[in-house]
């Protein structure tokens, strides 16, 4: 796990940066939130606020994210007026909470603007439940956090935006038909099912905290299709829980809310947060726990029964997801695997197209927004794999294949990447050959999508001094490699029929 978050490649520093921005952002809002006279509970509001509007808002341009940004209050404010009023009504409480959490879900199918719009309205909700909002503590809430918004959105689009120079890639979108067939409409049935369990049961484990393991079940089918991803998220769910209690007996308990230390390992928290989202969902659920458990911390609240409960309201949450994702309306791993598959190779195409044509001449082509599509497919590839090569899985053919698969598909993407960098170079030639290896590689990937996965391996083996053929050539083996998983997992599935 430690090599999965330090070493994973970060190209561009995009990772790096998002982490600083998040620091710099939250930071930000909470010293206006401070200066406006906020009591501690409204300055908690404003950096959750500020943290989730940094976070969550994913739209391919610029213009998209502050968009999406500026609709994000529409979203909270109603939601966080509905908890606090429900505040002493527990079941009208309960039934609009799991009517959120359907719905967050459900807003899914209009892509990353309704995700983003989803998980505010969800948070909100939840935040409400965390502080114990009542309607005399609206009014500083609602300040709290639209300062917090436009404080985090100043440091977005203002003092620090970098997707100006490098637009993120679109965030691609889950593959599904209409209908009970279409994937968010099912993980919205599932969803405010597994929610209702977890509502319901946590409860019984207490009374206070129940809504931690309603959080527990909705942040499990965040970013998740099939019911293998859902099931491998709810593992490393309850393992980030488990490891960030163990931290924070270390180091939460002890410092009792002190101050300044407190400050400084939220900001910690909140980096550790963001930079290992995109590549280790354990080590991000550790940060999320250890930044919980400060922040009860800072309430006066935090000692070690408290972090029973929550561990133990985790595991409800959990159960609540792989329940749900079982027995209601399950979407096979098989099918949502190949689906992502198919589009990864695609996107090499495509990349090499673009290289080629930049190589060419063309100053309009730019294989760098391929590049950053593919990277972020080739990570929807690895969650859907992930229950295949996951260390429980107990079928090794299948682990082995799968692995293979994943191992070739991050060699395009290293190749990939590097025909881009050449590409880039104003004194990079083109000839004849790299239009010739473009063609066979789109040869290559319309046999392996096409079902025919019959490849030829190439033969020329270019000089040191050709790096794009170099590049090109060492992609034609990958993908003629490749047909051998492939084809063996059309045969006999890399998953077991469903």
């Amino acid at each position: 796990m430690l090599k999965r978050v330090f070493v994973a490649p970060d190209p561009g520093r995009v990772r790096l940066r998002f982490a600083a921005r998040g620091v710099l952002g939250i930071g930000f809002a909470v010293l206006v939130s401070g200066l406006a006279g906020h009591t501690l509970v409204g300055m908690v509001t404003g950096g959750l606020a500020a943290l989730l509007a940094l976070f969550t808002v994913t739209d391919a341009t610029v213009r998209g994210q502050a968009v999406t940004t500026a609709l994000l209050p529409l979203a909270g404010l109603p939601v966080l007026a509905a908890a606090a009023e429900l505040h002493d009504q527990p079941v009208a409480r309960d039934l609009t909470f799991l009517a959120v959490v359907g719905a967050g879900v459900y807003a899914r199918r209009w892509g990353p603007r309704g995700h983003s719009l989803g998980v505010f309205a969800f948070m909100t909700y939840f935040v409400a439940q965390f502080l114990h909002a009542t309607p005399g503590r609206l009014p500083e809430l609602y300040a709290a956090l639209l300062l917090s918004v436009a404080s985090a959105a100043a440091v977005r689009f203002g003092l620090w935006c970098y997707e100006r120079r490098t637009p993120p890639a679109a965030v691609p979108a889950p593959p599904g038909g209409r209908g009970l067939a279409r994937v968010t409409t099912r993980q919205a049935v599932q969803a405010t099912a597994g929610a209702g369990f977890a509502l319901v049961v946590g409860q019984v484990v207490s009374g206070e905290r129940w809504y931690w393991a309603v959080g527990a079940t909705w942040w499990i089918f965040v970013n998740t299709t099939s019911r293998g991803e859902t099931l491998v998220r709810g593992f490393r769910r309850v393992m980030g829980t488990v490891l960030g209690i163990g931290l924070g007996l270390l180091v939460a308990v002890p410092l009792q809310g002190a101050h300044l230390p407190t400050a400084v390992l939220l900001a910690a928290c909140v980096f550790g947060i963001f930079y290992s989202a995109a590549v280790s969902y354990t080590w991000m659920m550790l940060c999320v726990t250890v930044l919980a458990e400060l922040l009860y911390g800072l309430l006066g609240v935090l000692e070690p029964a408290l972090l029973a409960v929550r561990l133990a309201e985790t595991a409800v949450g959990a159960v609540g997801a792989v329940l749900a994702v079982l027995l209601v309306l399950p979407v096979t791993t098989h099918a949502i695997t190949d689906a992502w598959i198919q589009r990864a190779l695609r996107c090499v195409h495509s990349a090499t197209a673009e290289a080629a044509a930049r190589l060419a001449g063309d100053e309009s082509a730019d294989p760098a927004q391929r590049v950053a599509e593919l990277e972020q497919l080739l990570a929807r590839v690895r969650l859907s794999v992930a229950p295949l090569v996951h260390p429980l899985n107990p079928l090794p053919a299948r682990k082995r294949r799968a692995r293979h698969v994943l191992s070739l598909l991050d060699d395009c993407v290293r190749e990939v990447r590097g025909l881009a960098a050449v590409a880039a170079d104003p004194e990079a030639s083109h000839d004849a050959r790299l239009a010739a290896a473009c063609w066979r590689v789109e040869s290559a990937v319309e046999a392996l999508t096409g079902g025919n996965a019959a490849i030829t391996a190439p033969t020329d083996r270019p000089t040191a001094t050709d790096p794009a053929l170099a590049h090109l050539h060492s992609l034609e083996q990958a993908l003629s490699e490749l047909a051998h998983p492939l084809r063996t997992a059309s045969e006999r599935r890399l998953v077991a029929a469903e």
